[in-house]
């Protein structure tokens, strides 16, 4: 089986549509029946996306600034439509939600910094595709005191404009192109299945906090759950090259899971007569319990390389913590704690999308109604 064929190795999230944001052009575009983007465009293109991105994550601060770049009706030539002002005040007032439920889960950030690189585009008659990056980093408030400095994540999105007979161009359209969990500034949407599948082995882990403490010997053991840590924040978005990349064929977060797994000394498995028994990466194959996130639970139940924790928040550096987003028994992501707090609250680093020191605070908040698993290894 392929990793396109597997469970489904790190499913994802809907698209947020944009009515309209207007971006001059230059006079030859204007009169151009084919319209084409030069480089003044594109990074005309590259500013409408920071401002839209740059106010969804202000959204998120606890001292959220009321000026609001992308609603303005001009700025640096920009002209923004009713349309668009409707819209991305709907985003905001959901992050504004988000923002809220971290706060009631003891989290703040206190600043945030967002960079945005067109990567590519392409025009089709009179319509505009751009690929663009979205870097972003928040900046966490010291409520407790132990957390870390920041987290950060690195994201993709698909920009699609329109060129209009006055000489603008017209933002049409946005979405994410990652395959994991919705970075922390994108808005709460709802998707849900109409047939639930039968639900899996692992238990489910409760969300409240706090939780009785578990802790582990990091290091010394049999497996040093530090290089774990270590590795995984060295990759989080500077891919180790010595893997391939799962991204474009389901998903990369389970294939980067049991990278850092590796490198804390689980050994690979290459045969088995058990079901799900194997877990090896060769230079050209896998087993579909390396890069699968249901294959992966189901290997490490079989081989007891891990046991179901009670609650996330009892979570240690090395463990796993999977996430079944629509409740359908088929879990559709994995990350791995790299830092925990010394009040008690994990932080989980993963790729789809590549992130770095994410609370698990902070995924509850944006993902309420979703199922957690959390795995002691």
């Amino acid at each position: 089986m392929t990793p396109k064929n597997l469970s489904r190795s790190c499913s994802v999230v809907g698209a947020i549509t944009l009515s309209a944001l207007l971006l001059p052009l230059s006079a030859a575009h204007a009169a151009s029946p084919a319209p084409r983007v030069t480089a003044s465009t594109a990074e005309a293109f590259g500013r409408a996306a920071d401002a839209v991105f740059t106010d969804r994550t202000a959204a998120l601060l606890d001292r959220a600034p009321t000026a609001r770049t992308a609603l303005k009706a001009t700025t640096a030539g920009i002209r923004v439509t009713g349309g668009l002002a409707r819209t991305e005040s709907g985003a905001l007032t959901s992050l504004h939600g988000t923002r809220s439920r971290l706060a009631a889960l003891g989290e703040a950030y206190s600043a945030s910094d967002t960079e945005v690189a067109v990567n590519r585009t392409r025009v089709t008659g009179r319509l505009a595709t751009a690929w663009v990056t979205e870097t972003t980093t928040l900046t966490y408030r010291k409520i407790r005191g132990d957390e870390p400095p920041t987290t950060g994540f690195r994201a993709h999105h698909v920009l699609t404009f329109a060129a209009l007979p006055d000489g603008t161009w017209k933002l049409t359209g946005e979405r994410s192109t990652d395959k994991g969990p919705r970075q922390v500034n994108q808005p709460v949407t709802t998707t849900l299945r109409a047939t639930p599948m039968a639900a899996v082995d692992a238990p489910r882990a409760a969300t409240t906090y706090p939780a009785p403490a578990s802790p582990k010997k990091l290091t010394g053991g049999p497996y040093d759950y530090a290089a774990m840590a270590t590795y995984a924040e060295t990759y989080w978005k500077n891919y180790n090259p010595a893997y391939r990349s799962f991204n474009s064929v389901g998903g990369d977060c389970t294939n980067y899971l049991s990278q850092s797994l590796k490198a804390g000394g689980w050994a690979t498995v290459a045969s088995s007569d058990e079901d799900y028994g194997t877990w090896n990466y060769t230079p050209s194959t896998q087993t579909d319990t390396w890069v699968g996130v249901n294959e992966w639970s189901w290997f490490t139940q079989t081989a007891g390389r891990s046991t179901p924790l009670a609650n996330i928040y009892q979570m240690d550096v090395g463990d796993v913590m999977q996430m079944d987003f629509d409740k359908d028994g088929s879990k559709d992501h994995s990350m791995i704690t790299s830092y925990r707090s010394a009040s008690g609250v994990p932080y989980v680093t993963y790729h789809d999308t590549d992130t770095y020191r994410r609370s698990v605070s902070s995924l509850l908040a944006a993902y309420p109604n979703t199922a957690y698993y959390a795995y002691r290894t």
